[in-house]
């Protein structure tokens, strides 16, 4: 994983976009967003399913499915969903991918300059966005990636598009709140 400040240069959303400013975990912790390497080498003890069970028990991820964004996977839909992805918004619950192939870019706003952190993930990133947090996701260039995806409840996938309206949902105000008090501590 490689994380840094969004360029904001008009052109095809599947480049890197890179300005040259880069963040790291810590900051991109202290904006609530997690991240674990684990390792896909299955001749290393147990393999990554292990290490992946262990993290899911700590935060309480109970649930799980595969998905697969290519032309294969996605059929019909690939354009729509790909589009869809990268419209900016929010949801309730966490974000929880582990990267089994490809690749592509989370971007995260930070608050409260409301720039874009650009977050590329690969295979054997585990990256959690936090409910409440505005983002986009799409491939890179490679134009594949097969995750494994995390839920702590039933998989609700309804996004909230960035409006004055979604800036009141409560998932958004505990969010913001979260940060004020890490802030403070």
């Amino acid at each position: 994983m490689r994380a840094y400040y969004f360029d904001n240069i008009a052109g095809d959303q599947r480049l890197p976009h890179d300005s040259g400013r880069y963040t790291d975990h810590a900051h991109l912790r202290s904006l609530g967003v997690l991240h674990w390497n684990v390792s896909l080498d299955s001749r290393l003890g147990g393999g990554w399913e292990t290490e992946i069970d262990r993290i899911a028990e700590q935060h309480g991820y109970k649930n799980r499915d595969t998905i697969d964004v290519t032309k294969e996977g996605l059929g019909d839909l690939y354009d729509s969903k790909l589009s869809a992805f990268f419209e900016e918004h929010m949801h309730e619950d966490d974000e929880i991918r582990f990267i089994l192939s490809g690749s592509g870019f989370f971007d995260i706003r930070e608050h409260p300059s409301n720039e874009w952190i650009r977050i590329h993930v690969l295979p054997g990133d585990l990256l959690v966005v936090p409910a409440g947090i505005y983002h986009r996701f799409t491939l890179d260039t490679l134009n594949q990636i097969k995750a494994l995806r995390l839920f702590k409840e039933e998989p609700n996938w309804t996004p909230y598009a960035r409006s004055p309206e979604t800036d009141s949902n409560d998932y958004r105000v505990r969010y913001i709140k979260s940060l004020e008090g890490a802030a403070v501590a």
